[in-house]
């Protein structure tokens, strides 16, 4: 039996709300804080799964903006 850690709930999360029109290119993303509280975390994983998002082309953060759905997410 696999577990799901997290940070990965999170990305598969983000994922599927793009996948699913929920979240289209450049819209804002919940802040830290938001998501913090939604998955009743510290920040560590949300900010290591963001990471993870921006650094595989789902997301863009622009500091002291937030994190956005990038313009041409993966496929």
């Amino acid at each position: 039996m696999s577990r799901t850690t997290l940070y990965e709930r999170i990305i598969n999360d983000v994922v599927a709300t793009v996948r699913a029109g929920t979240l289209k290119p450049g819209d804002k993303l919940p802040s830290i804080a938001e998501m913090r509280e939604q998955y009743q975390s510290s920040a560590w994983p949300v900010r290591y799964a963001l990471r993870i998002l921006e650094e595989r082309g789902w997301i863009v953060t622009r500091q002291g903006k937030g994190s956005f759905v990038a313009a041409e997410p993966p496929a």
